[in-house]
């Protein structure tokens, strides 16, 4: 298979179960399918030791997964990290790895701890969105209890110029449509595998096939059978399962297509 987690934070993960190798996690995952993963960046302060740790996978070989970056500050971080459009667009063109990062984020608006829309997490999302657009690569979007202004923002920001992906997609169709008409893609995580998850499930049904890309937020939110256990792009396996179950394709069907989206979302060969 060709499994690509499109949303991953291999930084975090547990790796106890791999002999606390991050090589013989990476093997393990190629065995399983994963191909390719994106890693997320959400702290400033974490990232030199997540580039580090994924340097060595930015090349290409036959017998392990390729890695890529997207560098960002989560919307629920300190606020003190009141990140520009300048230094975001500054720090990716002068990176070492500048070459790798290939989309901006994960950025958005995260209202469910502070109940409101606090000007702060506007400010850093409206950064992203500038810096995204000034450096022609899409966006990662984080929105948690704030569906409706989340796809304001990105509508009156001109977030159509440089696109993204919804991650971790758990909205309804009415805000699935939102992002699909600004030509965003809907990624689906092991969310979609939950019992609860039947809203979510109808709205993968119905989502066009070139839109969908499929990620675990690892170590977040492991899927069904795997839930409450910490998460790794392994399971991304369990996610293109339930999907392609819903849409009624195979597995390797839905691995190859989703595969195909992402790398035509982050503009790669």
């Amino acid at each position: 298979m060709n499994l690509f987690d499109t949303h991953c934070h291999l930084d975090l993960l547990d790796l106890a179960p791999f002999d606390d190798s991050f090589d013989v996690f990476m093997a393990a995952a190629f065995e399983a399918g994963v191909r390719r993963m994106l890693c997320i960046s959400i702290h400033p302060d974490r990232w030199p030791a997540m580039a580090e740790r994924v340097a060595p996978y930015f090349t290409a070989r036959a017998d392990r997964p390729q890695v890529w970056l997207s560098y960002g500050v989560h919307p629920t971080e300190e606020a003190e990290y009141a990140t520009d459009a300048e230094a975001l667009v500054r720090f990716v063109q002068t990176s070492d790895y500048a070459e790798h990062i290939l989309a901006i984020g994960e950025t958005g608006l995260d209202y469910f701890r502070s109940g409101v829309a606090e000007a702060w997490q506007h400010e850093r999302f409206s950064a992203h969105i500038a810096a995204a657009r000034a450096l022609d690569k899409p966006l990662i979007i984080h929105t948690r209890a704030a569906a409706a202004d989340t796809m304001a923002m990105l509508a009156s920001e001109g977030a159509r110029d440089c696109g993204g992906v919804m991650h971790c997609f758990v909205e309804d169709w009415a805000t699935a449509k939102q992002a699909l008409d600004l030509g965003f893609y809907l990624s689906f995580s092991g969310i979609l595998t939950y019992k609860n998850a039947a809203d979510l499930r109808e709205t993968a049904r119905k989502a066009p096939q070139d839109r969908i890309l499929v990620e675990t937020d690892a170590p977040y939110l492991a899927p069904v059978p795997h839930r409450g256990k910490p998460n790794t792009p392994i399971f991304v396996v369990h996610t293109a399962q339930v999907l392609a179950d819903v849409r009624g394709e195979s597995l390797a069907a839905v691995a190859d297509y989703t595969d195909a989206n992402a790398r035509r979302w982050l503009r790669l060969p």
